[in-house]
């Protein structure tokens, strides 16, 4: 099942901005995407490992590998059309 990851931070103002429309993806998608959510204040090695440089930013991994990526805010129009292009 393909996986969105959301890499985010509590002082970061566009972050707030997605994080409702990230829950709402989540349960929309349920059974078909698995969405995740990584504080990168709270696990730095993460976001350096995937090269997270600008938040929030949203990656898309399909087995493992990453498939996608999107840096900024989404709205929720755009959000859809990035899940529905990687499921």
């Amino acid at each position: 099942m393909p996986v969105l990851v959301d890499f985010w931070a509590s002082w970061c103002g566009p972050c707030r901005m997605i994080a409702p429309l990230i829950d709402e993806v989540a349960k929309e998608y349920q059974g078909k995407l698995v969405v995740a959510k990584v504080n990168v204040d709270e696990s730095p090695r993460v976001a350096t490992q995937y090269a997270v440089m600008s938040i929030p930013t949203i990656i898309f991994f399909k087995n493992g590998k990453v498939m996608d990526q999107a840096v900024g805010a989404l709205n929720k129009p755009d959000l859809k059309r990035k899940i529905e292009e990687n499921l």
